[in-house]
Parts: C-alpha cells; sequence; structure tokens
C-alpha cells in the first residue's frame, strides 16, 4: 500500500492508497483543496471544520447530480433499447406480411401461366 501526504486547507495529511493510485488521490485532495479556498474567499474566517463540512456538502452534491444524470441517461438508453427491439418486431412482422403477399401473387402468376400454357380446346 502506498503512502501519500496532500495538502487541504495549508495542512498536511498522510494518505495511504492503492499503489498506482497517488496522483489520483493527490488530484481529488487538490480538488478539495480548491473548494475550501474558494469559500474561504467568498465567506472569510467562518472557522476550518465548518469550511470543510461545507465543501465535503458541496462535492457530495455535485456526486450526487451527476449520479442522477447517469440515471436517466440509463433510462433512456433502455428505452431506446425497448422502442429498438419493438420496431425490429414491426419489421419483422411487415416482412412475413410482404412475403405472404409475395407468395400469395406468385401462385396466382402461376396459376395464370398454366392456363395460359394449357392447350386451348376448340369448341
Amino acid at each position: 500500500m502506498a503512502q501519500v501526504t496532500v495538502t487541504i486547507d495549508g495542512k498536511q495529511f498522510r494518505m495511504a492508497c492503492e499503489d498506482g493510485q497517488e496522483r489520483h488521490l493527490e488530484g481529488l485532495a487538490g480538488h478539495i483543496d480548491g473548494r475550501i479556498k474558494m469559500m474561504r474567499e467568498s465567506f472569510g474566517e467562518i472557522g476550518d471544520l465548518r469550511l470543510t463540512v461545507m465543501a465535503a456538502l458541496m462535492v457530495a452534491d455535485e456526486f450526487f447530480e451527476e449520479r442522477r444524470k447517469g440515471e436517466e441517461i440509463k433510462a433512456t438508453i433502455e428505452a431506446d433499447r425497448a422502442a429498438r427491439t419493438q420496431a425490429a418486431e414491426g419489421v419483422s412482422q411487415r416482412d412475413m406480411a410482404i412475403a405472404g403477399a409475395i407468395d400469395g401473387l406468385t401462385s396466382r402468376v402461376e396459376r395464370v401461366a398454366r392456363m395460359l400454357a394449357a392447350p386451348q380446346s376448340d369448341n
């Protein structure tokens, strides 16, 4: 397991992470640090803990909003799949109806061809 030291709000924290995830953890810490800096500029000194909680709530809000959007996209994809399946079934049914009509026409044409080919009797 790797060890990383990250800085958030001017304070250093030693964190453990999976090997190869060091940069990712540093990026996450940088994101939180940026949020806290932005909020400190907006709200002034309102306390470290309060700023940290507010930053965490903002990140959680973004996370849940993105998850909601993902669920909407998933529902749209499922609806599109169902529509495609229904359309394919409709095409298949139309293809069968057309094939049946062609078979019927073929039978009629063959019957007419047999009648025309049959020797005519002169009465």
